[in-house]
């Protein structure tokens, strides 16, 4: 029986690329995603006894509750879960709005409480894992993106507290990803490759802007059984970009 892994926000940009390599992993991948469009396109991609989609809003709870009940009755186990759905509303503070607060904490932070709460009974029996994507904005912050850091700081203390809560039967990290270009992994409506210029490489350490497949080789790495030790962590992947702030 193949191992059952959600993904949420799992058909477009980072998430649509981790479920394409779990897939090749040999995983059945759960994709949770509120994109119905995104969804139908992402499904004329692949087949459909290797990943499954939930049309889901990760912020609510009563249809991250059906989507989880679903995956599990239809694969019969869930074994690891990837907090990955998030969205943002970057402008001047101003500017933004309680609904606009809200709306960007309930899906980042609030919707991977509510999956990892909904998905812990499944993941205890299978001994699983859980992965949440955090943020280099969470310990780095730029201008006017105050409820995505904020957002993305909750996701990097809630990932130390369930993995306290949760284990030693479930191991819960983070992973924190600085620039990764996704510009062309969306739905078509919204798919432009941006261009990115030799400078833009160069500012990296590791020389070149981080792909989507640096997250997901992270991902398959926590998820892997022989690093049952490593657990409550975070792992920055930003091609040596953050930095200590120096204040003088």
């Amino acid at each position: 029986m193949r191992k059952n892994i959600i993904v949420t926000g799992g058909a477009q940009g980072i998430g649509k690329i981790v479920s394409l390599h779990l897939q090749e992993k040999g995983f059945h991948v759960s994709v949770f995603e509120n994109d119905r469009q995104a969804i139908k396109e992402f499904q004329q991609e692949v087949p459909a006894d290797t990943i499954s989609f939930y049309p889901c809003d990760v912020s609510d709870e009563q249809e991250v509750k059906a989507a989880i009940r679903q995956s599990a009755e239809r694969v019969g186990r869930i074994d690891g879960l990837v907090n990955n759905a998030a969205v943002a509303a970057n402008k001047p503070l101003a500017e933004l709005t309680l609904e606009e607060w809200n709306r960007v904490i309930g899906v980042n932070l609030t919707g991977g409480f509510l999956c990892a709460k909904y998905a812990a009974p499944f993941l205890q029996k299978s001994n699983g894992s859980i992965i949440n994507l955090c943020s280099t904005r969470a310990f780095q912050s730029e201008p006017n993106t105050e409820a995505y850091s904020a957002s993305k700081g909750g996701v990097f203390t809630l990932t130390h507290a369930l993995a306290m809560s949760l284990g030693p039967e479930v191991r819960v990290n983070c992973i924190s990803p600085g620039w990764i270009d996704v510009s062309a992994v969306k739905k078509k409506a919204k798919a432009r490759q941006i261009e990115i210029s030799e400078a833009d490489h160069l500012q990296h350490p590791a020389g070149r802007v981080g792909k989507a497949e640096d997250i997901a080789h992270m991902v398959l790495f926590l998820l892997n059984p022989e690093n049952s030790f490593i657990t409550g962590q975070n792992f920055t992947i930003d091609g040596g970009m953050t930095r200590k702030m120096i204040y003088v």
